[in-house]
């Protein structure tokens, strides 16, 4: 039945590092990783192409790098690396459930991972694999968000699923204030306008360049990346079109 088909052929996942980590304080939780990897394999059955990029803050942030006696850029080719790492483990998770995965990385480590080819990538996600891009778009000062823009542009993806902890954008803090209210739909400008804090701006300003949907949405919800895809009422979506 045609309600029965997922609503986006091709994906961008955008994970956060912080994702894996469960309720440790950094690094990768196994129970965790299997999870996450079970959610993406469900819609994997069902057809779906998937790309992913994974950020690296469970392990190293950038953005720290003063607190570490260190300017940004190496800091930063630090956050890249941890990305890698993240991308590894999410992969072999992946093909522990039988899925096959392929890792792309914007830095060369051409014995880790392949190195970022765009027609090598789509080639991979038209023969249903999923692909994994790691390193983030290989420069400094520039966030994993952007990078899942960048990605999900050149391999033409549908829309980016930016998996977060909570169940979408807020009016206000939901940890903080129990009462603000979820947008269902939220236009590009007004996340620029109003400067929320659900991706980074660079990224929101590129998918409104080329009219890409975001949709956020949390990922502690068994079975969300499954609803998001078949067009259920999860999370905020941003698009052109106007809440």
């Amino acid at each position: 039945m045609a309600h029965d088909k997922p609503h986006y052929k091709r994906i961008l996942l955008k994970l956060s590092g912080e994702a894996l980590m469960g309720n440790g304080p950094f690094g990768i939780s196994p129970t965790i990783l299997k999870a996450i990897a079970k959610e993406i394999c469900g819609i994997h059955k069902i057809g779906v192409q998937i790309a992913i990029v994974i950020g690296g803050g469970n392990i190293f942030r950038g953005l720290n790098s003063s607190e570490y006696g260190m300017s940004r850029v190496p800091a930063d080719h630090m956050g890249m690396l941890a990305t890698v790492i993240n991308a590894i483990a999410l992969g072999e998770a992946l093909k522990n459930q039988g899925v096959p995965t392929r890792i792309m990385s914007a830095i060369d480590m051409n014995k880790i991972a392949e190195p970022f080819i765009r027609g090598r990538a789509t080639n991979h996600l038209e023969k249903n694999r999923i692909v994994l891009f790691g390193a983030g778009t290989g420069n400094p000062f520039f966030s994993t968000d952007t990078a899942a823009a960048l990605r999900a542009m050149e391999i033409e993806a549908d829309i980016i699923l930016k998996a977060t902890k909570v169940d979408g954008v807020f009016t206000s803090d939901p940890v903080k204030y129990p009462d603000s209210k979820r947008f269902v739909s939220l236009s590009y400008q007004e996340v620029l306008k109003r400067n929320l804090k659900v991706m980074d701006l660079t990224a929101v300003s590129l998918a409104m360049g080329q009219n890409l949907p975001i949709i956020v949405f949390s990922l502690r919800k068994e079975g969300n990346i499954k609803r998001v895809i078949m067009g259920k009422n999860v999370g905020t979506l941003i698009s052109g079109e106007q809440s």
